[in-house]
């Protein structure tokens, strides 16, 4: 008679726990996102990285770095993120403390006018990021042991 078998169960992968479409709908965001900063800021960070201002050269680097993180995330859309949920944090929060009070005080000028129409752009990674998934695994489940 043979002893029992012990039963080893795999934990399910975070991609499993999500359909192959909202997979495919999360690297349509990632392309978006990678393609419409590669068009944009690569430009500037090849051709006039030496000329351009200390914090205009900062947010070049920092936007054509999640760029190459947002086509990593064609290849990995689940470990990749928390870069859409970077991008959906960064521009409400932007949004909502600068755009907004402009707006209401009639003084947006034509520079923040432009960053809030790029910025309005985030709607498109707010529909494709699986918020529920997010919400699951971010906020409900417990975190990793501190050692």
């Amino acid at each position: 008679m043979n002893p029992p078998q012990e039963v080893i169960s795999r934990p399910s992968t975070p991609a499993a726990e999500l359909s192959a479409r909202s997979l495919n709908v999360m690297r349509i965001g990632y392309a978006f996102m990678g393609i419409g900063l590669a068009i944009v800021k690569w430009p500037l960070l090849v051709n006039n990285a030496r000329s351009l201002p200390l914090w205009e050269g900062v947010v070049v680097c920092l936007l054509t770095a999640m760029s190459l993180l947002a086509f990593l995330g064609l290849r990995y859309p689940v470990r990749m993120l928390p870069i859409l949920l970077f991008e959906v944090t960064w521009k409400l929060i932007w949004i909502a403390t600068i755009a907004i009070p402009h707006l209401v005080s009639h003084d947006l000028d034509s520079a923040t006018r432009a960053v809030l129409v790029n910025c309005s752009f985030v709607v498109v990674i707010i529909a494709v990021v699986p918020w529920r998934f997010a919400w699951r695994h971010y906020v409900r489940t417990p975190g990793d042991a501190w050692h």
